[in-house]
């Protein structure tokens, strides 16, 4: 009959672990996600090893008997190596206390129990024994096994102490339960967590802003990440952690007239999209497309509610949001193109889909332009199902379109036929003004297709109306 030995223990590092806590004459065990994601089905190459000792000194007689290099981080008390495809950590056991102004903890040397203790949710406070008389025994003193089975995020200790020490601990919640969450079962977080987070939300505040964006993007890259902001949202952590989502939120009515609620369709979208992408990035792009509606947000008798400009505020706010979690300056600019461009190719939906309005959207949109069409497509929400049929078949003869004028005219990663110096050469001018506007003119006649964006045709278009900027060729 198959043991937990036999389905999660039989890598050799653990026999190696055991042999050597042995010789040490201390007790060492696997826990935390390992072990949860060994119930749970999920391959997991991340390993933690607890030792009731010094975590730095096993991992060093781990790494002499494996003739691995071992990685130390001393201020941590930790230490890492990597054998046969694992990465393998080492602590020591550990009981924490804290100071209520930071999330530091204060470490004591400590039990397995006193470990356990520390953990943020039952699920992660499981271990397994890797002592030679128990091998392979499940150690879960907060019944963890019992709440991975409930499908339920729960606090091994008092939710409110929990997320007072740490208040990383609330986004974490968040984060798990929509990583863990499947199309056939969700992970929900207790009623009593839930209310604590609301207590506790605004110590979120005493978090550095790379931790908040480092959980954001782990639940941005879930399967199903528009239920991390659900629940952010119903937990009250949306206002410290993204309070221009929060903004969306709200359906106003004047006249009997109402907007739809941006911040529902803003998840739709990103349920949308996730289901087509896995890219990080343009799960940001979907989740802040439509930061802009509030500020936009108008009411016109004759029209109804209005959000004209939406996409340049929005565009606007993504350098803050961005500055303010720390997030990488290039992405940034890639989401703020996606913001500013999101509406564009609905446009042309709407319109005749002439060459000239593709070119354009192809130039403006680069190499980023599939990107940019999945999240438009994505953004397509209505309830009615015949508008939505007509708006998606439409948008194909947009991607027809796109295809099309790209085969041909290769406008995509736009390169001007006419450079400054060429210009230089033939009228015989140093740098100025006049040279750019030329440029400039060359560049709006090949994506208007007045002319080939070739240099034969864009060179006979200059010499045709430089004589307008007071150019002669010498």
């Amino acid at each position: 009959m198959p043991t937990i030995t036999d389905q999660f223990l039989n890598r050799p590092i653990f026999r190696i672990v055991s042999e050597i806590a042995a010789d040490k004459g201390v007790r060492a065990f696997v826990i935390g996600g390992y072990v949860r994601d060994c119930f749970l089905g999920r391959p997991s190459q991340d390993i933690d090893i607890v030792v009731e000792g010094s975590g730095i000194d096993f991992a060093r007689a781990v790494g002499a008997r494996t003739k691995q290099h071992v990685s130390y981080f001393k201020n941590f008390g930790t230490a890492m190596l990597h054998f046969r495809g694992d990465e393998v950590e080492f602590v020591g056991a550990r009981k924490e206390s804290y100071r209520r102004e930071s999330r530091k903890p204060i470490v004591e040397n400590g039990t397995l129990e006193d470990d356990q203790r520390r953990r943020d949710f039952t699920i992660n406070a499981m271990a397994f024994s890797l002592q030679q008389e128990d091998f392979g025994a499940l150690v879960d003193p907060f019944g963890g096994i019992r709440d991975l089975d409930a499908g339920i995020i729960r606090t091994p200790l008092d939710p409110d102490t929990t997320y007072s020490d740490d208040p990383l601990r609330m986004l974490r919640a968040v984060r798990f339960a929509t990583k863990l969450s499947t199309a056939d079962r969700t992970f929900t977080i207790v009623p009593e967590s839930m209310d604590a987070m609301r207590r506790m939300a605004d110590r979120l505040q005493i978090l550095s802003c790379e931790r908040i964006a480092e959980e954001l993007n782990k639940m941005l890259a879930a399967d199903q990440p528009a239920m991390a902001f659900r629940l952010m949202d119903e937990a009250g952590l949306l206002r410290y952690v993204l309070p221009e989502l929060l903004a969306l939120k709200g359906v106003e009515t004047v006249d009997g007239k109402g907007h739809k609620d941006n911040f529902a369709h803003t998840l739709a979208v990103l349920t949308n999209l996730s289901g087509n992408s896995d890219k990080l990035y343009l799960r940001w792009a979907a989740l802040l497309h439509d930061i802009g509606k509030p500020a936009s947000k108008r009411y016109d008798p004759a029209q109804g509610w209005t959000f004209h400009g939406h996409e340049v505020i929005g565009a606007r706010m993504v350098p803050k949001i961005f500055d303010r979690l720390r997030l990488p300056l290039d992405e940034m600019k890639y989401v703020q193109k996606l913001v500013r461009l999101h509406l564009r190719p609905i446009a042309l939906v709407d319109e005749e889909v002439t060459d000239s309005a593709v070119r354009r959207l192809l130039f403006d949109a680069g190499d980023d332009i599939d990107d940019l069409m999945l999240l438009c497509n994505a953004d397509i929400t209505s309830k009615n199902e015949a508008k939505v049929a007509r708006i998606r078949g439409n948008f194909e003869l947009v991607r027809r379109k796109l295809v099309e004028v790209e085969e041909k005219d290769a406008i995509r990663n736009f390169k001007n036929p006419i450079d400054g110096d060429y210009v230089m050469r033939v009228y015989g001018i140093p740098p100025c003004r006049e040279i750019g506007v030329l440029k400039e003119m060359v560049k709006e006649a090949i994506l208007d297709g007045v002319i080939g964006n070739n240099f034969a045709e864009a060179d006979a278009f200059m010499r045709l109306h430089a004589p307008e900027l007071g150019l002669h060729e010498v």
